[in-house]
C-alpha cells in the first residue's frame, strides 16, 4: 500500500509507472497481466488505500478532488485521488488488470462522499466518458455504474437538485447503447404510489360546484393505473362518466385568444411537477390553458395505451369499447384545437409524438432488439493489383483436394471397404427410433425432414426390398420401414391387412395355375404332332408294299396334292379351335379363382 502511496505522488504520465508499481506489489505469474486471485489482491489493496485517502480529505476539510492538489513551477498537480483513478484507468484499459476495478473504485468513492463531493466525482467521471464507454471496459463494469448513477439518483433531491440529476441522465443516455434494457419498462408497471391527493369534502365558501371539484380529480386514479379499464366494466363506467362531465364543462367554457395569451405559461418554461389540488384553484385552473391542455394529453395517453398494439388479447378493449374510446378520443382532439393559443399546431405535434410512440411499443413488445449494426470492414486492395480468381487442377477446391489425397494413399480407390450399401434395417433404424413416441424426438430434428436421408433410403428400397418401396404411396417414407424395427403400437398402424394379404395370395396362386394349364396345352399340342408325324411315317413305309391296285384305286378316285393340301389346312384348323377352347376354359378357371372360388383344373390332355 506504501508502494501505491509513493507512486501516486510520482510526476509524469501514469504509463511511465503504472505496470511496474503493480509488479513490484503483486509480482504476477504472467508477467504483464493477472490473474483472478491475483486481481483481487490488487483490488483490495487498492480499496483501502482509497478509504485512507478519503478520511485524510474528512480530517483535512477540502473537497475531496483537489485533496493533495500542489503547485509547482507554475504547474497545477492533480489530487491524491484522482491520480489514483487516472492509474487504475490506464490499468484498466490496457488489460494489466481487470476492467470492473475502476467501477468499484468509483462506486466506493460517491458512497464515501457528500453530495457536494460528488458533484465533482462526477465531473471525473463525465470526463473519462469515453475510455469507460470502451467494449472492453463497458462490459465489465456497464451494472456497477447503473448501479452507482442509481443510488445518486435516489440521494437527490428532485426539486434542488434538478441540475445535477439532469447530467446523471443525459450521462447515462450517452454511456448505455440505445437498445439497452435496464432503462426501459419491459413489463409495463405503473407507478401507482404517485397519488394525487385531493380535498373530499367541501370547505366552507367555495365558490365552485364541490361535485365537479371531486369528478375533475378523481380522473388522476384512472390516469395513474388505467390497466383495470379494460377488465372491470365498473370501472370503465365510472371513467367515461367522469370524463363526459370534465370534457362538457371544457367545451361550455371555451378560452378566448385574449385569455390564452394571458394565461400562458409554456414561453418562460415554467412548468411545475404536479399542479395543485385546492378547491380554491379550480376556478383559476380552468382559465389556464396549459393545466386544459396538461389534462387533455392524459386523455389521449391513455386512449393509445388502451389501444396499444402490444397488449394481449384478453387485456385488449371489446368491439363496444373501442367505439366509445374513438368517439371521446375525437371529442378531446377537437378540444385541443380549440384550445389557445396556436392550438392546431399544438394537436398535430401530440399526433406525431403518440405515433411515434406506437414504434417504441413495437420495439419492447420484439425484445427490444438492438439498433447498432456493426459495420463492414472492407478490404483495402493495393493500387495496381489485380485480385485473381484461384486456379484449381480439377475446377473446384473440393475435387483437386480429393485427387490429391487420392495421389498420397494409392489404395483409397482400391480398397473394397470404400464403397458399402447399407442393409434396409440398418439404414432405416433412425427414422424407426424417431418414430417410437417414447424419444420425444421433435419434429424439426426428425429423419423424415432430412430429404437426402430419404431419398436415398428410398433407392436402397428399391433394390432391396420392394414390398416396402411399394408402401410410399400410402403411407408416405413412414411405410417404407421395415415392420420388425417399429414398436408394437406403431407397426399396427402401417401393417397389411388381412384380407388384402389373403387376396393377394389367391391372385398369385390363379395366375400360377392359368401357367400350368398354358404349359399343359403345349405339352398335348406337342404329342398331337408327334403322332400325327409317327402315323405319315408309317404309312410311308406301309406303301410300297402295296399293290397296283391301291395305286390305280387312288388314280381313280381322282387324288391330287390340292385335294390333300386343303385336308391338312382343315385338319391344323380343327387343332387351333381345340387349343382356343382350352384357353377359354383356363381364362374360366382364373375367373373363378378371382371370385374367391377354388378350381379344379383338368390336366389330362386332350384326345
Amino acid at each position: 500500500m506504501e508502494v501505491f502511496r509513493s507512486a501516486i505522488l510520482q510526476a509524469g504520465p501514469p504509463e511511465t509507472f503504472a505496470l511496474q508499481t503493480v509488479q513490484q506489489v503483486i509480482k504476477p505469474q504472467k508477467g504483464t497481466k493477472l490473474v483472478q486471485d491475483e486481481n483481487q489482491l490488487l483490488e483490495n489493496i487498492l480499496r483501502t488505500l482509497l478509504q485512507e485517502l478519503v478520511s485524510s480529505v474528512v480530517q483535512s476539510g477540502e473537497q475531496i478532488m483537489q485533496y493533495g492538489q500542489s503547485i509547482d513551477d507554475g504547474e497545477a498537480t492533480r489530487g491524491h485521488i484522482p491520480r489514483l483513478l487516472d492509474v487504475v484507468l490506464y490499468l484498466c484499459e490496457n488489460e494489466h488488470v481487470e476492467g470492473g476495478m475502476i467501477f468499484q473504485l468509483l462506486e466506493d468513492l460517491t458512497e464515501m462522499s457528500t453530495m457536494r463531493n460528488c458533484k465533482d466525482v462526477f465531473g471525473y467521471i463525465e470526463s473519462k466518458q469515453d475510455i469507460l464507454g470502451k467494449q472492453e471496459l463497458f462490459a465489465r463494469g456497464k451494472l456497477v455504474m447503473l448501479r452507482t448513477c442509481n443510488q445518486l439518483l435516489r440521494r437527490l433531491s428532485k426539486a434542488n437538485d434538478v441540475v445535477f440529476c439532469g447530467r446523471i441522465l443525459m450521462f447515462l443516455a450517452h454511456f448505455f447503447p440505445l437498445s439497452e434494457r435496464s432503462a426501459v419498462n419491459i413489463k409495463g408497471v405503473f407507478n401507482t404510489s404517485n397519488e394525487t391527493k385531493y380535498e373530499k369534502d367541501a370547505p366552507d365558501g367555495i365558490s365552485i360546484d364541490f361535485n365537479f371539484y371531486k369528478t375533475f380529480w378523481s380522473l388522476q386514479e384512472h390516469f395513474c393505473n388505467p390497466a383495470p379499464l379494460t377488465v372491470a366494466p365498473t370501472k370503465w363506467q365510472k371513467f367515461t362518466s367522469s370524463l363526459k362531465v370534465v370534457l362538457n364543462t371544457f367545451e361550455a367554457q371555451p378560452l378566448s385568444d385574449e385569455e390564452g395569451d394571458a394565461n400562458n405559461l409554456e414561453e418562460s418554461a415554467n412548468f411545475s411537477i404536479k399542479y395543485l389540488t385546492s378547491s380554491k384553484l379550480m376556478g383559476l385552473e380552468l382559465k389556464d390553458p396549459s393545466f386544459r391542455r396538461h389534462i387533455l394529453v392524459q386523455c389521449l395517453i391513455l386512449f393509445d395505451y388502451l389501444k396499444a398494439p402490444g397488449k394481449s388479447e384478453k387485456d385488449l378493449p371489446s368491439e363496444s369499447m373501442k367505439e366509445e374510446i374513438n368517439s371521446y378520443e375525437e371529442h378531446v382532439k377537437k378540444l385541443l384545437e380549440m384550445t389557445p393559443p396556436k392550438g392546431e399546431s399544438f394537436l398535430h405535434k401530440i399526433e406525431h409524438i403518440l405515433e411515434r410512440e406506437k414504434n417504441w411499443v413495437w420495439w419492447k413488445r420484439d425484445g427490444c432488439p438492438p439498433f447498432e449494426k456493426q459495420p463492414i470492414e472492407k478490404k483495402t486492395v493495393q493500387d495496381g493489383a489485380k485480385k485473381r480468381r484461384p486456379r484449381w487442377r480439377l475446377g473446384n477446391k473440393e475435387l483437386s483436394q480429393l485427387w490429391k489425397w487420392a495421389d498420397q494413399n494409392p489404395n483409397a480407390l482400391t480398397d473394397t471397404q470404400r464403397l458399402q450399401t447399407p442393409s434396409i434395417t440398418e439404414y432405416w433404424k433412425p427414422l424407426a427410433e424417431d418414430m417410437d413416441p417414447a424419444a420425444g424426438i421433435e419434429a424439426e430434428y426428425h429423419h423424415k425432414n432430412n430429404r437426402v436421408y430419404c431419398w436415398k433410403g428410398l433407392r436402397f428400397s428399391a433394390r432391396q426390398d420392394l414390398e416396402g418401396f411399394s408402401k410410399f404411396t400410402e403411407f408416405g417414407i413412414e411405410g417404407v420401414v421395415p415392420l420388425e424395427l417399429l414398436p408394437p403400437e406403431e407397426r399396427a398402424k402401417y401393417a397389411p391387412k388381412p384380407n388384402e394379404k389373403s387376396k393377394r395370395a389367391k391372385k398369385e396362386d390363379a395366375k400360377a395355375a392359368v401357367h400350368h394349364v398354358e404349359e399343359n396345352q403345349v405339352a398335348t399340342a406337342a404329342t398331337d404332332v408327334d403322332g400325327e408325324v409317327l402315323r405319315t411315317d408309317v404309312g410311308a413305309l406301309v406303301a410300297p408294299l402295296d399293290t397296283d391296285n391301291t395305286t390305280v384305286c387312288n388314280t381313280s378316285q381322282g387324288y391330287s396334292p390340292m385335294a390333300d393340301e386343303h385336308q391338312k389346312q382343315s385338319s391344323d384348323t380343327d387343332g387351333d379351335q381345340e387349343a382356343g377352347q382350352l384357353e377359354d376354359d383356363a381364362e374360366g378357371d382364373a375367373r373363378m379363382i378371382d371370385g374367391e372360388i377354388e378350381p379344379e383344373v383338368d390336366l389330362d390332355p386332350v384326345s
